[in-house]
């Protein structure tokens, strides 16, 4: 809930409004995870509160930590399904990954993802539902080092801009004084150009933007992610040359490097006239190998002569460090778990 809206649910219970600040501080400033925790709030406020509603946290159900220190958390995604026995059939994972004094959290927002990329595992195993903004801000509250996080990328499972209104309303919460208190500029949303609410998000958010590109050519782009059909990448790239990137908003373009696909210097130069005078950044990832998907990742000498070429271009170009393949916690591969 926003404040208002806390607010307004104390005083449906015959509260005070402060009471709803009060709820505020303790979900997301404080991040409790029960009643007895909120010690400002009398016995009875807490009584007709619990009554009432339900703090919407959910402990993981497992965590698997790498040899790195990525730690991968499983959460029941709370998508209303569930099993005969009345267990939750449907779970997402996210991915605290820490980094000298940085604690980042890669947030799901969907039970699988409907864009169905063929080099992702959570695309191959189809939709099975969107995460509302309590199962989207409880992947915060409820991780180990939920005190220690210092920033977001919503890189998870499910694509952020599928779920807009859930993640636009998680994004509030974050950044809001009331909420989480968070510099927008330490949140990104990942995309793979979901128009026109890629325009609602630029226009209504401050938020860093990473938008996955992985091919310059539309025809062989199309063939690893059927989305290009639907929104065509230069329309994209057209849209964002519409805003302002030369500030403390960026947009960052993530392509995954494939061997033989298009990691060669063709690729490249098309890639840098693609982008040319767009204040960005391309991201180079290796490929990390999935079941039952023929392609392999470019090699380390590969990947890094692409990488010089971009930047002989002019193109600002990075390589990510993996983290976390040993727990198949790295880009492309989560993939939670579904039952039938």
């Amino acid at each position: 809930m926003t404040l208002q809206e806390l607010e307004q649910a104390a005083v449906g219970c015959g509260l005070k409004p402060f009471v709803g600040r009060q709820l505020a501080d303790w979900l997301y400033s404080k991040k409790v995870r029960d009643w007895d925790g909120m010690r400002n709030l009398s016995k009875q406020a807490k009584a007709v509160l619990s009554e009432r509603f339900d703090l919407g946290t959910a402990r993981p159900e497992g965590v698997a930590v790498s040899v790195d220190g990525t730690k991968k958390y499983l959460f029941a995604a709370g998508c209303g399904k569930v099993g005969a026995d009345g267990s939750p059939s449907q779970f997402i994972e996210a991915v605290m990954i820490p980094e000298e004094d940085r604690r980042t959290l890669c947030v799901s927002s969907q039970a699988g993802c409907k864009m169905g990329c063929a080099f992702c595992m959570t695309g191959r195993q189809g939709w099975h539902g969107n995460l509302d903004a309590a199962a989207i801000l409880n992947q915060f509250v409820s991780v180990d080092e939920a005190a220690e996080l210092t920033n977001a990328v919503f890189m998870g499972m499910g694509e952020p801009l599928d779920n807009p209104d859930e993640v636009f309303r998680a994004i509030e919460v974050l950044t809001a004084p009331w909420g989480f208190g968070w510099s927008p500029k330490r949140i990104t949303l990942s995309t793979i150009g979901v128009l026109p609410n890629l325009r609602r998000f630029l226009d209504g958010c401050r938020c860093h933007l990473a938008v996955s590109l992985h091919n310059p050519f539309p025809e062989e782009r199309a063939e690893m992610m059927k989305a290009e059909k639907l929104y065509p990448l230069e329309d994209i790239i057209r849209l964002i040359r519409e805003y302002d990137f030369s500030g403390q908003r960026r947009v960052s373009f993530e392509y995954t490097m494939f061997s033989g696909w298009n990691d060669d210097k063709i690729h490249a130069d098309a890639l840098s006239r693609l982008l040319r005078g767009l204040e960005c950044r391309v991201n180079l990832i290796r490929f990390h190998k999935i079941p039952d998907f023929g392609f392999n990742t470019s090699p380390d000498v590969v990947i890094e002569a692409f990488k010089e070429r971009l930047n002989n271009n002019g193109t600002i170009c990075t390589i990510r460090t993996s983290r976390g393949e040993d727990i198949l916690a790295a880009c492309g591969m989560l993939a939670g778990k579904h039952l039938s």
